[in-house]
């Protein structure tokens, strides 16, 4: 593979790999709110035990849930970069100019 093509694909992966980061950041805050709300309708839940406060922890820990497994989707998706990135530097370095 010409040099070129190599670090042209680098350099693409690298973009994408900070825009992962960068969404990943804003979703460890997003997740952080949303769990520590999950948390505080459960306490609610079953302080109340009240129907409504039931259905309320319902909704906020199935939105909580479905934000860890967009994180986890995230996490594994910047491993895969991580990788890839390393894998294309590692061909740059063996490679003849």
């Amino acid at each position: 593979m010409q040099r070129f093509f190599v670090e042209r694909r680098i350099r693409d992966v690298h973009d994408r790999l900070v825009r992962a980061r960068q969404e990943l950041a804003v979703l460890d805050e997003q997740y952080s709110v949303v769990s520590d709300a999950a948390e505080d309708a459960r306490l609610r839940s079953l302080v109340s035990e009240t129907p409504l406060a039931a259905h309320e922890y319902g909704e906020v820990k199935r939105h909580a849930d479905a934000m860890a497994k967009a994180r986890d989707a995230l996490v594994v998706a910047v491993g895969d970069l991580e990788h890839r990135r390393d894998e294309l530097l590692q061909h740059v370095g063996t490679e003849p100019r």
